[in-house]
This record gives structure tokens, sequence and C-alpha cells, in this order.
């Protein structure tokens, strides 16, 4: 995709838009942050329970079961912080998993993966409650919070690789061409429709580039990123089309990537990759959901300052 000509900004660092700066708030520090290791366990403990339950008579069932596991207190302290409450999170979770049809574009195979991306990725949206989202596209292009891909990989300063959505029919031919004469040579995704991310969120990419290079076998392809900065229009358009994609949504934030997971097997570092990012879960950098070919990954704002700095001294401002 192509975005509109900006003016420059800083140099070195790539042109921004100048367009108006809306207001994001601050996050506010929870006054007992809640134990996500202990919240991560619960949720897998209940996601046995749930596909025990798949069965299409067992709906009565399952709704038991949530009602009473989201009021387990490891959960609820987690739901209970996000932007919908408790009571939000349950409505929307069992919304999602009435309305839940399987299908090859869901990264949610069956109704435990629903519940399990569903309730990991609340740990975002209870991280960045005070965040505004992304509501249109022309927000996320015209939005200076958000940097243009394309400038910085012109110049070298990227770790790792994408593909942008073909954007007319030749394009899309192309693309289809390339597929069947080198059906492995790149992770089958659709690319990225907006090319534009957070300044933090690039220098945690690069991070984890550069560590995944030095933890791999020369010759293997970089860390391959599959979705950033998506608009709430967009996330809607996604649901439409049969996607797993959550609302809300820390994508819709700017603060969460999807990253090739399934691709890197036919290298044999899938495994390596795995390890360096569930390493930053631990750590607390960051909040991992596994989805099968790509995995989830949010920022943490405890990381964001000195990810800032990190940017920053990369990019020689």
């Amino acid at each position: 995709m192509r975005v509109p000509s900006r003016s420059p900004g800083h140099r070195p660092g790539p042109p921004v838009t100048p367009a108006r700066r809306r207001p994001r708030g601050t996050v506010r520090p929870l006054a007992t942050p809640p134990d996500l290791a202990a919240y991560r366990d619960a949720v897998a403990e209940l996601l046995v329970e749930v596909s025990a339950l798949a069965g299409t008579g067992s709906a009565k069932a399952r709704q038991v079961l949530i009602d009473q596991r989201l009021r387990e207190p490891a959960i609820m302290q987690v739901l209970d912080a996000t932007s919908q409450g408790l009571i939000g999170a349950r409505e929307t979770l069992l919304l999602e998993m009435a309305r839940y049809q399987p299908n090859e574009r869901s990264s949610a195979g069956d109704l435990a993966a629903l519940v399990r991306i569903y309730l990991l990725s609340r740990i975002d949206v209870m991280w960045w409650r005070d965040a505004a989202t992304f509501l249109t596209d022309t927000e996320v292009n015209h939005s200076a919070e958000l940097v243009d891909l394309e400038w910085l990989r012109r110049r070298g300063l990227l770790r790792f690789q994408y593909t942008e959505q073909p954007r007319t029919v030749v394009g899309r031919g192309v693309r289809a061409l390339r597929r069947r004469m080198l059906p492995d040579a790149t992770p089958r995704t659709a690319g990225l429709l907006f090319r534009r991310a957070r300044r933090e969120v690039i220098a945690l990419l690069n991070d984890i580039g550069r560590e995944f290079a030095a933890a791999t076998p020369a010759g293997t392809p970089p860390l391959w990123v599959t979705s950033l900065v998506r608009s709430a229009e967009h996330q809607y358009r996604l649901r439409r089309l049969g996607y797993a994609a959550m609302v809300p949504s820390g994508h819709c934030l700017g603060w969460a990537v999807d990253v090739e997971m399934a691709w890197f097997d036919r290298f044999g570092v899938r495994d390596t990759l795995a390890g360096l990012l569930l390493n930053r879960q631990r750590a607390g950098e960051i909040n991992v959901v596994d989805e099968g070919q790509a995995w989830h990954l949010c920022l943490a704002p405890s990381a964001t300052l000195r990810l800032r700095r990190a940017y920053e001294a990369e990019m020689g401002i």
C-alpha cells in the first residue's frame, strides 16, 4: 500500500505527517497488579474444560462453566481491570462463543482456541485500558504517533521483514503466480494493509530480530511480521471475513503485532523463536498469544520508555 507523501520530520528519523495529534492519555497504574502467571495458568485449566464441552449440545454447560471460572480471583482480577470490566468481558466472550464458526481463515481452529485467544489477549487491553483506539484507516495513515516502515527499510534500519497487501488486480495476480512457482519462499500471509508502527514497537521488533539472527544458523530468514497496527474499521472488516479478530484489540491501539511462526518450522528454528518470545513474556516485556501460524505479541507499558530510548539511539535522534 502506498501511504500519502509526508513532510519530513527530524533527520535521520522518518518523515511524519503534520496531522493533528489525538491525545492518547496515560496508563493509570493498577493498585494491585494482577498475577499474570496465575492468570495464564487459570486460563489453561479452563481450556481443558472447554474442550471437554465442545459438543453442539453443551452450550448451556459451557455458559455455566464460563460464569464460574471467570469469577475465580486469578481471572477476575485481570478482566475487571480492562476497559470492559468483568461483566463486559464475560458477555463478549459468550457472544464470541455463540457465534463461532470454524473456517480456514480463522486462527481459532476450535472453540478452545477461540477462548484462549480471547482471554489471553485481554492482558493487552488491561495494560492499555486508557489508550485511545485508531478508529479509521485515515487515522492510521495520518497519525504522527506512527512512522513509515518503508522509509526505514530502504535505509537498512529494520531487522525484520514484511510484505504489503497487493492493492491491484495485477498485484494480486503476481502474488498468486509467485506462490505457485515458489510456494515456500515466503510465509503464506495476506501482508500488511498498514506499513506503519509505533517507534517503541519497531525497537522491540528490531531487538527480537537481532536476537533471533544471533541464535539461528547462517542463512535463516529474518524475523517476519504479518500484522501491525490496525484501525477499528479494518478490525471489523476482518471479523466479517471470518478472522478471529478480537475487540477491543491491542492492534487497534498500535501496541500489538503478529509474527510468523509456522514457516520457520522448515528451517528448524521455530522453537528457537518461541523460546525467545516466551523469555520476554516471563521478563514482563510482552504478552504472547499462540495463534497457530502466527503469534500475537503486545508490548507492556513498563517497557515503552526503554524501547523509545532504544529507537531514538538507533535512529540517531
